[in-house]
């Protein structure tokens, strides 16, 4: 009877936990919806410790739109206690489970291998059992041929190299040729790889953040805490599976950690000025003849992301020393000397924590209506 009430109260606290989804707030890019995504996370269905309706919950408490079981293919260390011929199963479960909420769900698996070529998800894909191959390149091509989105995970680790930097071989490259890379990490859990993202840009790859995550993510992100894990910001014309698969293999991706942005700029500045608007600019002094003085600039941040702003304008800032903090989801007013009184105008800012190439940060500019 004990393990009966236990039981009961799990199932409880885990129907609760659905029901308290999380708001994310990002805005839209004209004629796109901005989704968050997972794309890399393991269950017990390899090495990670949690049941793939958990990483459900996980999901929906943390406001993610997608994620993907990609369990490994080639390392099952919980088969004596788990036996599972079916690589599918996993997302089986999941899916099964997501019907009754408002997530999307897709297959995976990553496959595993020494480098070359390292370890590669394969999502998007139909029947992962497909996929076991003894030669990578036939598992890639295989992957190809269901329609897989095909991405480099943490592509820097392990580190074999002693510089740490990312190591291109000539599987690599024929994998390329072949139209098998769709992807890259330029962020994985806590690590940033400055090269995987000259790569990307290099090959027109898509952008990902991952969390990768084996245990619980409150344990590794401090959920409860207001922490976020990191996910990939997806672009999509609609909020269907299909249309994510769309928007990933055109490479409208942003990855995101924390404060830290990371993408091409091509999307990355759009959505930052989605994020920071300003409006009802005042001034609040004049000088005895009349002229205005110092312009009160009231700037929402409508975005889960705190942004560290330098500004490169040409009108003198009042108080920032030239450095900005927008806190996220609030209003900063900053105080412009602009010395006589001027129309609509825009603002220049660089954005020190939003990386579109390797030592750049995006440059954008908010647009500013005068009362």
């Amino acid at each position: 009877m004990r393990k009966l009430l236990i039981s009961l109260a799990l199932c409880g606290s885990l129907t609760t936990m659905a029901q308290q989804r999380k708001k994310l707030n990002f805005p839209d890019l004209p004629g796109y919806i901005t989704l968050t995504a997972d794309l890399h996370i393991h269950t017990v269905f390899s090495d990670g410790g949690v049941w793939p309706t958990i990483r459900v919950e996980e999901a929906i408490r943390e406001g993610l739109d997608v994620v993907s079981m990609t369990d490994h293919l080639e390392y099952q260390p919980h088969k004596k206690d788990l036996p599972h011929p079916d690589r599918n199963r996993g997302y089986q479960l999941a899916a099964a489970y997501a019907k009754q909420h408002d997530i999307l769900v897709v297959n995976g698996s990553e496959v595993t291998r020494s480098m070359p070529p390292g370890h590669f998800n394969a999502i998007y894909v139909a029947d992962v059992n497909k996929l076991m191959e003894d030669d990578p390149m036939k598992v890639f091509e295989e992957a190809g041929r269901q329609g897989g989105f095909i991405f480099w995970n943490h592509p820097i680790w392990p580190a074999k190299e002693e510089d740490g930097s990312l190591k291109v071989f000539d599987m690599h490259k024929e994998l390329l040729e072949k139209g098998l890379i769709h992807g890259i990490e330029v962020i994985n859990g806590p690590s940033y790889y400055k090269d995987a993202v000259a790569f990307a840009l290099e090959h027109d790859l898509a952008m990902l953040g991952a969390s990768d995550v084996h245990g619980l993510t409150e344990w590794d992100y401090n959920i409860s805490s207001g922490g976020y894990r990191p996910a990939t910001i997806i672009f999509a014309k609609e909020r269907t599976v299909g249309a994510v698969r769309e928007a990933l293999m055109a490479g409208r991706t942003i990855a995101w950690s924390g404060n830290t942005l990371v993408g091409k700029e091509d999307h990355l500045r759009p959505f930052i000025e989605q994020c920071l608007t300003a409006n009802n600019a005042s001034y609040e002094g004049v000088l005895r003849n009349g002229t205005a003085t110092v312009l009160s600039v009231p700037i929402v941040n409508n975005s889960e992301v705190s942004f560290n702003l330098e500004y490169t304008g040409d009108y003198e800032l009042h108080e920032h020393f030239n450095l900005v903090e927008i806190p996220a989801n609030k209003t900063t007013v900053i105080k412009v000397k602009t010395r006589e009184k001027v129309g609509p105008f825009m603002l220049q800012f660089r954005a020190l924590n939003a990386i579109t190439a390797p030592d750049k940060n995006a440059e954008f500019e908010i647009k500013v209506a005068v009362d």
